[in-house]
């Protein structure tokens, strides 16, 4: 939409997107078909819009187009390859943050580098590939640019990159370490997936037949740290902001939204619902988002020029519970091993170190521990999209209530010996089985205004 606005407004029209998916071949059926048009609808509490973006010209699924991917990749007119892959992309590990150059990807599309012609499975083969093949005739390096919710800012694209280039020319890892940028970024918009029922909506209520429609929320943001290997769109004078420092913005955000969203996402699930809005609706569930977000998680985070952080916490009250952006609590569970690790834990470790109130955080965490066993408390199973779903869920059901299995997991290294921890996440998974979701919430809230009061 950013790059759209630069056309529509009449300030740049040298701008346009050639999208590439590695592993979705609908991207490019549905798209293709489409000329690269797709409606994004907008649905606000008070009022939708709808609009047709039009900066995509191209779309490539790489298996079937690998030569147009990497011709893409090497023109000399591409500037920026932008990255929005999952966290398992990456390849890195978890605990050390180090390369996996172990993986059956990554070994497959080290002997593809030496097969010319062959397809990558990683983003990094082709991005290896293509800035060797620019160092070569001396063509400027593009930029890297990651619009993923990472933790780490620029560390985790570069260290993929350049460890994969390393493993195939340690001359071009050092090429790239030099001279291509990475700039980390911030992206916040409330987005769910696409379904039948998106796509008849907006055909329904605004007379377009679209097979890919984006639907979500008025709000955007998009905050770019100002390094760029090859020049910048000015995406400043559409609403984009450039800084020097983006840490502060993306702490802010990924602590208050994604760890809220994971928190929601595990309990209310468990509680029965199935869509952000739907749970928001539930006056105990509000109350505990609404306190976890201002008691335990914003007093944890740094004040940012320019960025009103309370207020941004009461909008995200208001984004949950927009009744026409319904999220779907199974998507925002998506990988919840690695946004609990991310989003929830850092706080809850830095708010044990400061001898703050930690009480809902712990919840979250119980909540997601109880989810993992695979089902909910009915018995009806879940479906876990999680790369750690097999040994989390035998560690999660090794001894019922008890979370010592569990928290032998390098995740919890941090805390598990924390006096009391243990027992106190025993109490509170034993509560959800016991009691439900709602009541040990409720009797959660009531205790800690109690403390409150005697404080």
């Amino acid at each position: 939409m950013y790059f759209d606005d630069l056309a529509c407004s009449g300030i740049s029209d040298r701008w346009g997107v050639t999208g590439v998916s590695l592993h979705s071949p609908d991207a490019k059926d549905l798209l293709s078909a489409q000329d690269g048009l797709y409606t994004v609808v907008q649905r606000g509490h008070d009022r939708q819009t709808a609009r047709v973006v039009g900066s995509i010209g191209s779309v490539h699924y790489a298996p079937d187009d690998d030569a147009a991917v990497r011709a893409a990749l090497a023109d000399p007119q591409t500037r920026i390859v932008s990255l929005t892959i999952t966290g398992n992309g990456y390849f890195l590990n978890p605990a050390t943050d180090e390369f996996d150059a172990d993986h059956p990807d990554v070994r497959a599309d080290l002997v593809a580098s030496n097969a010319p012609g062959g397809g990558y499975a990683t983003a990094w083969g082709y991005l290896a590939e293509a800035l060797d093949r620019r160092r070569r005739a001396g063509v400027a390096p593009f930029t890297v640019l990651c619009c993923d919710n990472i933790p780490g800012d620029t560390r985790p694209a570069r260290t993929a990159l350049v460890s994969f280039a390393a493993l195939t020319d340690p001359g071009l890892a050092r090429w790239i370490h030099t001279n291509v940028a990475f700039p980390s970024t911030m992206v916040d918009r409330i987005t769910p997936q696409t379904s039948t029922s998106e796509r008849d909506f907006v055909e329904r209520t605004f007379g377009v037949a679209d097979k890919w429609p984006v639907v979500t929320e008025p709000h955007r943001q998009w905050v770019i740290e100002d390094s760029f290997s090859n020049g910048r769109p000015p995406l400043d004078e559409v609403g984009a902001e450039f800084v020097a420092d983006v840490s502060d913005h993306k702490l802010i955000k990924t602590r208050l939204l994604n760890g809220t969203h994971i928190a929601l996402a595990c309990l209310a699930t468990l509680a029965g619902y199935q869509s952000t809005d739907e749970a928001m609706r539930d006056r105990v569930i509000f109350d505990y988002v609404e306190k976890l977000l201002r008691d335990e998680i914003q007093p944890l985070l740094p004040g940012v020029p320019g960025m009103n952080t309370p207020g941004y916490r009461g909008s995200l009250l208001d984004r949950l519970g927009n009744p026409r952006m319904s999220d779907q609590l199974s998507r925002l569970a998506r990988r919840g091993t690695s946004k609990i690790a991310s989003f929830v834990l850092p706080s809850l470790r830095e708010a044990i170190a400061r001898g703050r109130p930690h009480t809902l955080l712990m919840l979250a965490v119980a909540g997601w521990a109880r989810y993992m066993r695979g089902h909910d408390l009915e018995g009806r199973k879940l479906r876990l999209e999680d790369s750690q779903a097999i040994p989390v869920t035998r560690l999660a059901n090794m001894a019922v209530d008890n979370p010592d299995p569990l928290l032998s997991h390098e995740m919890f290294a941090e805390v598990r010996a924390v006096p009391g921890f243990a027992d106190r996440l025993r109490g509170m998974i034993a509560d959800i089985d016991d009691h439900g979701v709602v009541p040990t919430l409720h009797d959660a809230l009531r205790n800690g205004e109690r403390e409150l009061v005697t404080r």
